[in-house]
């Protein structure tokens, strides 16, 4: 059986095990990383030498990089369907993906670090306050480019929903102002519908709330 190696809490295994609820693909979870530990052992960093989350072993196969992972299951286990067999609109897919790794983390990284896992008295408002606004621009792409559109890349869900879908659920559960974004507003009420999506990325995080010190690492 498959097997992914990192804990629920972490945005990048909530892609994986998204997209394997999604195609039905029966597979085992291990908590590593975060307070878990486990990633500094031998045997996890032959497997990932970068000694993140998530890995995932399929038989013989070893894959780390998330967005690879959901490529990989698409691939495999739905054709044509979360992984478009078409090369263009394979390639319009992949756009977003990437675009959710080259535009959107990083701000994306400080604002859900800098106003949820910073405790109170560490935090810098301004810099939050840069970052929230940042955010909300970067998302204002992504809110154009679904106007008339179902889904991200067409008009059923596809790898392009994943990575930048996953987001959503952090962004919206934040005590922030967000601009009016009424496309991405209408996605993610769908989103939210799918068993797939509820069960796995609609879930608890408050054990990442407040457990960023300052010179203390992640």
């Amino acid at each position: 059986m498959l097997k992914v190696l990192g804990r629920a809490t972490s945005s990048n295994v909530q892609k994986v095990t998204w997209t394997l609820e999604e195609l039905g693909v029966p597979y085992d979870r291990e908590d590593i990383g975060g307070a878990f530990g486990g990633l500094d052992t031998p045997e996890y960093i032959a497997m990932n030498p970068n000694k993140v989350i998530p890995t995932v072993i399929d038989g013989d196969l070893v894959l780390w990089e998330s967005n690879a992972i959901v490529r990989y299951l698409g691939a495999k286990h739905d054709n044509g369907g979360l992984w478009p067999s078409d090369p263009g609109q394979r390639a319009l897919a992949d756009r977003w993906m990437d675009w959710q790794l080259s535009v959107l983390l990083t701000p994306w990284i400080r604002v859900f670090f800098g106003v949820y896992r910073t405790p109170a008295q560490y935090q810098d408002a301004d810099r939050n306050a840069a970052a929230i606004k940042e955010l909300g621009e970067t998302y204002a792409i992504l809110d154009q480019h679904l106007e008339g559109r179902a889904f991200v890349a067409g008009d059923h869900l596809t790898m392009a929903d994943i990575p930048v879908g996953m987001s959503l659920w952090r962004y919206y559960q934040l005590d922030i102002t967000r601009p009016s974004m009424p496309n991405i507003e209408r996605w993610y009420a769908t989103l939210q519908e799918r068993p797939a999506y509820r069960a796995t990325v609609m879930s608890d995080f408050s054990s990442l709330k407040d457990t960023l010190i300052p010179g203390q690492g992640h």
